[in-house]
């Protein structure tokens, strides 16, 4: 089975964005140490480019106000605070932290909105402002703080532990104080005389003591740096909740407008049929048997016949009713559930069908989600023995959790026909992306010319009350 991923899939690519991060082992740390020294050491040059840059744009904008080449200067100062604060972002991701999601930029046109209002737009944007807020006010101060403390702890420890190579090649002979003594003498006087050591040694055995201690302890300052920073990148430069909210609410329009219009369009198609098909045999029926009458007495022999073609149009209107009641849940589904229907779709199908059923046995699913569940299934393999000129099909019904989105239902169709298939507007798979997307879903395709086709339908597995399914 061919594997899609989409982002659109809660769960399908499971990579948390504001999620805390895990706590991290000792040796995890020590994993983690080259790529948070890289960036503590890389943060204080970014952040002095940035405040260079920022500030000179924002103060020359600000001073020539009065004339309109300011306000450009001003937007091109907010344009360019976003850049560093994306920027950060990334450094951040590559730092090793959980990504951080990022505000909306592309804000939704409204009709009437000329290049003024896309020119200003930033001056109404909050997250424009506090991206300048932060490369020209927060970075620097917190940058200088985490670059010195990163360069002092690194220092100390590598020079600490290297003490007894590099130190025999200083003038030790005119010295008089050495720190190890003295401090030493200060906290048990006595004490130096009483090693008998050698002032040298004494020293480098220090030396190498409080290295191997800022060594050791350095995995746990950088990781405290780069989670300080990481706290204020998501605390300035992420998104805000009530974003999320609006996404959500653009996202559940999205899915009702959609499910509206697959409704539309079946009932628009299951009115076509019925005119097209068993009206129009209702109609002959209808005037065979006012013909019937006219002749039953004069013509008992004609009457006869037409009684024999009023029958075959009767058993004809029938078999269109129940070809057109498969439209609608079957029996079969309301009494014994869903993967006997799919088993009686699969049997019925005229290209055969290999069913995989990965649900447990106990799995109870909502009716509506079921019935959905079988219309979708039944469309694609459908199209599959009307178009794809394939010679098996395999239908995969399986459920997953995907933690915070909940239980979802995976129906995956795979042919080996001719491939090329497309959710092209106002043809089968359009309609059928529209009932997906009605219930929360998202349908992929993944058909290359001379197959195979891979067809899945992923939708949450618990009713949408906000979307009528």
């Amino acid at each position: 089975m061919t594997t899609l991923t989409d982002p659109a899939v809660p769960g399908a690519t499971a990579t948390p964005t504001d999620a805390a991060p895990r706590r991290r082992g000792y040796g995890r740390l020590w994993a983690g140490l080259p790529r948070e020294l890289g960036y503590l050491l890389l943060g204080f040059p970014v952040a002095l480019v940035a405040f260079v840059t920022l500030v000179t744009l924002f103060s020359t904008g600000v001073s020539l106000l009065v004339v309109v080449v300011g306000l450009a200067i001003v937007v091109a100062a907010l344009y360019a605070a976003r850049g560093f604060g994306v920027l950060e972002l990334v450094r951040l991701e590559w730092a090793g932290r959980p990504a951080i999601r990022r505000p909306r930029w592309d804000r939704p046109v409204i009709a009437g909105d000329g290049p003024w209002r896309a020119f200003f737009a930033p001056f109404v944007d909050g997250h424009y402002w506090l991206y300048l807020l932060h490369g020209m006010v927060v970075a620097p101060i917190v940058s200088l703080f985490s670059w010195t403390v990163t360069v002092v702890w690194v220092s100390i420890a590598l020079g600490g532990i290297t003490y007894w190579i590099w130190a025999v090649f200083l003038p030790n002979d005119s010295r008089d104080v050495w720190p190890a003594e003295w401090l030493l003498d200060r906290i048990a006087p006595g004490t130096s005389d009483t090693l008998a050591l050698d002032p040298l040694v004494l020293e480098s055995i220090a030396q190498f003591v409080l290295g191997a201690v800022f060594l050791l302890t350095l995995p746990l300052v950088a990781a405290g740096l780069t989670w300080m920073h990481d706290g204020i990148g998501r605390g300035i430069l992420g998104a805000w909740r009530s974003e999320a909210l609006e996404r959500q609410v653009e996202q559940l329009s999205a899915s009702r407008g959609a499910a509206v219009q697959a409704e539309d369009a079946a009932l628009r198609r299951l009115e076509r049929d019925i005119h097209d098909g068993p009206q129009q045999r209702l109609v002959r029926l209808q005037m065979d048997l006012a013909a019937i009458e006219r002749k039953l007495d004069a013509d008992p022999e004609a009457a006869k016949g037409l009684l024999g073609e009023a029958r075959d149009q009767a058993r004809d209107t029938l078999d269109e009713l129940r070809a057109l009641s498969r439209g609608f849940a079957p029996p079969l589904l309301q009494d014994r559930g869903l993967a006997s229907a799919l088993e009686s779709l699969a049997a019925r199908s005229p290209v055969p069908v290999e069913l995989e059923w990965l649900l447990p046995a106990d799995a109870a699913l909502p009716a509506a989600i079921e019935r959905n569940a079988y219309f979708i299934a039944a469309e694609l393999l459908t199209n599959a023995a009307k178009h794809s000129g394939a010679s098996a099909v395999r239908l995969r019904v399986a459920e997953r959790d995907t933690g915070a989105t909940g239980r979802w239902l995976d129906l995956w169709v795979t042919d080996n026909g001719r491939g090329g298939a497309a959710a092209v507007p106002g043809h089968g798979l359009a309609g059928l992306d529209e009932r997906v997307r009605g219930l929360g879903g998202v349908l992929l395709v993944d058909s290359p010319a001379g197959g195979p086709t891979v067809i899945g339908a992923h939708f949450p597995s618990t009713p949408v009350d906000r979307v009528s399914a």
